[in-house]
């Protein structure tokens, strides 16, 4: 299994931060992000505990399903469905208001689940979700703050 964590502080408040971070109408502002649809609208947030939705990335994608949804710290993922497949153990987004803004730690474990070249293919796939990750965490930084660091 392979395990991305990102983390970075955000200067903006947790609300602001959480809206971004769990709305996927949104999510084509990111780079790399060709589209995002909700498959199934969550039990009491479109976007909350139940919903199931499907990021397009174009040669890859994934359907994830929100498993803890509790506003504005908590959001908790299951990838059910990929291209390519692999097997998703937990994805976990923390939120936490501190005095610089709003601290973000995004985790997710997984591995790629192709016979022998999954064994290389994970370790790129971590690579390349730890960038996306990143990238995701900058733009929202941007977004709200107007600049964004490192």
């Amino acid at each position: 299994m392979q395990t991305i964590v990102v983390k970075r502080t955000i200067a903006a408040p947790i609300d602001q931060v959480f809206e971004l971070l769990s709305d996927h109408a949104g999510y084509s502002a990111f780079a790399g992000i060709k589209d995002a649809r909700l498959l199934k609208a969550g039990l009491d947030d479109p976007n909350g505990n139940g919903a199931v939705r499907r990021i397009d990335l174009g040669a890859v994608w994934f359907e994830e399903e929100i498993s803890n949804f509790q506003r504005p710290t908590t959001m908790d993922y299951k990838i059910l469905r990929s291209r390519p497949p692999m097997q998703h153990q937990s994805g976990q987004i923390r939120l936490q208001q501190i005095p610089e803004g709003t601290a973000v730690t995004w985790t997710s474990v997984f591995r790629v689940s192709i016979p022998v070249i999954g064994l290389v293919l994970s370790p790129l796939a971590a690579h390349a979700g730890e960038k996306a990750f990143g990238s995701i965490l900058k733009t929202i930084d941007r977004k709200l703050t107007g600049k964004a660091k490192r």
